[in-house]
């Protein structure tokens, strides 16, 4: 009878962590179909055009308590969280050619929002290829509420 409870447990814990596990691998599949679709911009490309003054608009999609972490500092910046952002993207960002880099702290949610872009519309919608994560890795500067930093070796 022990033995049964056990097994019983066991077999109920599996497959609670298959559910879970299913839900994640639905989500890769869907941030895999995105990336296709939308493309990444590497952030040492990025971070060209802001040196370069190029016209690229740069769109942070996390949540607003994220947001403390840092930005990507550029004059072309909104800030539209993920799931706001088929309500309010049009009424800040007009311009349909524009092209648009996305970025969430990893990269995920950021290409499942250009994906949206590009289905409002927006032509020239990409994510930062690892997020914000990726770009503070390779040491660019991030503002803050207390300045601009930069990750230190140790940090990284």
């Amino acid at each position: 009878m022990k033995k049964r409870v056990i097994n019983m447990v066991l077999a109920a814990m599996l497959s609670s962590t298959a559910a879970l596990n299913g839900g994640a691998v639905e989500a890769d599949k869907l941030v895999a179909e995105a990336v296709k679709e939308t493309g990444e911009m590497e952030p040492q490309k990025l971070k060209q055009m802001i040196d370069k003054e190029e016209a690229v608009i740069v769109l942070d999609v996390r949540e607003s308590e994220q947001r403390a972490e840092g930005q990507i500092y550029t004059d072309k910046f909104f800030a539209i969280t993920r799931g706001n952002l088929e309500f309010e993207v049009t009424n800040q960002i007009k311009d349909k050619n524009a092209v648009i880099v996305t970025y969430c702290r990893g990269g995920s949610r950021g290409v499942l929002a250009a994906q949206t872009l590009r289905h409002l519309g927006y032509k020239n919608a990409t994510n930062l290829k690892g997020g914000l994560k990726g770009w503070a890795t390779l040491g660019y500067p991030i503002e803050t509420g207390l300045g601009v930093t930069k990750l230190t070796e140790e940090e990284k």
